[in-house]
């Protein structure tokens, strides 16, 4: 391992943004390491990846895994951008429900995040905000983009709808990895572990709402936290995309119906585009 490479950030740039279009060559290679580190870290989670873990799954020793990558901090990183991946098999993600607009989009791509974090559970338990992002991690961001970027919302709002979205995924992942985790160690599901607290819950009866709830049914059958949390984010990215909408018009086109800009000087505006301004000026005749 060259000196330094470890920690270098652009080193790990050029691990990522690699040229892959060589055929393999026989023996050890980087794709081989990564793809053994995503089969460890998939069976014993982040805290169970180290590089002699991944060279006894290759047959190799530790120091052979380190002329291909400097480390594990860089080796998480190929591992991230490695799964996110499309497959021969995988629909265009370009194609993504284009007949239901930016939220049937947006929507589609949050689901395909969440289920690659169920796959790969680790994922939600990679830390820090400086990690490298490679090809794909930037491809699918470019996808989130581009589902929200024709709505009318500023530049700022997009980025910061898209990281919104992001955030809410990573966070229910995180709850599913800290359930896994816990349900492993136990040996208990957390539905079992809850449902042998009789000693809290009769305690519980001092609290009229919770109470209430309670009696009415509302624990017995809960809400998909990951559906209704996206529902309801998107919900309020709606409402915030029609409060943009409703400050940038006056009124629907005369002809067709369709909102009116603001103008930002002169007369308002009464028709959408000349096109249906001259077909207005039509419509009325010689005299009118």
């Amino acid at each position: 391992m060259e000196k330094g490479k470890a920690g270098d950030p652009d080193h790990g740039i050029e691990l990522l943004w690699r040229d892959e279009g060589t055929a393999p060559r026989p023996g050890l290679s980087l794709d081989r390491v990564v793809q053994a580190a995503v089969e460890v870290a998939d069976a014993e989670g982040l805290e169970g990846l180290s590089m002699r873990k991944v060279a006894d799954r290759l047959g190799f020793t530790s120091m052979s895994l380190y002329r291909h990558v400097p480390g594990r901090d860089q080796l998480v990183d190929l591992m991230c951008d490695a799964v996110q991946g499309r497959t021969a098999g995988d629909p265009p993600l370009d194609d993504v429900a284009p007949i239901d607009g930016w939220r049937g989009r947006l929507a589609a791509l949050a689901r395909e995040g969440w289920e690659l974090r169920r796959r790969h559970p680790w994922l939600a338990e990679v830390p820090g905000t400086r990690r490298m992002p490679g090809p794909n991690g930037v491809a699918h961001y470019e996808r989130l983009l581009s589902a929200v970027a024709g709505t009318g919302l500023a530049p700022t709002e997009v980025i910061a709808v898209v990281g919104l979205v992001g955030r809410f995924v990573d966070a229910e992942a995180t709850r599913l990895v800290e359930v896994t985790r816990t349900e492993r160690r136990s040996g208990v599901t957390e539905q079992d572990w809850w449902g042998a607290r009789d000693a809290l819950y009769a305690r519980l009866d001092r609290y009229p709402t919770l109470s209430s709830l309670w009696s009415a049914g509302g624990f017995d059958e809960p809400e998909d936290s990951f559906e209704f949390g996206l529902r309801t984010v998107l919900d309020g990215v709606e409402a915030l995309i029609q409060r943009r909408r409703d400050e940038t018009s006056d009124e629907s086109c005369r002809v067709c119906g369709n909102p009116v800009r603001r103008a930002a000087t002169g007369r308002p505006r009464t028709y959408c585009s000349r096109a249906c301004r001259q077909r207005a000026y039509r419509q009325r005749g010689p005299d009118g």
